[in-house]
């Protein structure tokens, strides 16, 4: 089973009012338009992980975060057994030290979300088994295999460890 390589980088911030928050972004074009998703894509060629993580933050939310600042939060494997070209390998970071404020692309509206709080509702069905526990500091591995759909899931496991 060929899948392709995706990385998805999550900015946590701490708000003393209110808690902590997570920065996510409402999809305006391509693969999941109209959802709330995490900040990322695919992987060029060439490109480690953390190189395309970092590139996607910037190019989705003109925020710089540096390699030496992301932390693994993991990988989850998405299989779609009705259309297996989506499969996707995606590795998952978070990070705490960026440079800039979040702006609006053509791709993404920025939005900061209490992770207390998140939009399960408006996300991809499958965030719900993964999310919370990445952004909770924890190493997350997951396969999540979608129904005919392509939308709800049909299994998730999942595995984590606490760092």
């Amino acid at each position: 089973m060929t899948s392709v390589p995706v990385t998805l980088c999550f900015l946590l911030r701490e708000r003393p009012e209110s808690g902590p928050e997570v920065l996510l972004g409402l999809k305006r074009t391509g693969f999941g338009t109209g959802k709330i998703v995490g900040l990322g894509g695919h992987v060029e060629a060439g490109e480690t992980d953390a190189q395309a993580a970092c590139r996607e933050v910037l190019e989705e939310a003109g925020v710089v975060v540096l390699e030496q600042d992301l932390f693994d939060a993991g990988k989850v494997e998405f299989v779609f057994p009705a259309r297996p070209d989506w499969n996707m390998s995606t590795r998952l970071f978070t990070s705490r030290r960026w440079a800039g404020e979040p702006v609006e692309s053509p791709e993404i509206i920025p939005e900061w979300f209490l992770i207390s709080a998140l939009p399960l509702e408006r996300m991809w069905q499958d965030a719900e088994h993964w999310l919370p526990l990445a952004l909770a500091g924890n190493v997350v591995d997951a396969v999540i295999t979608l129904n005919e759909d392509n939308e709800t899931v049909a299994s998730a496991e999942y595995s984590f460890r606490a760092v």
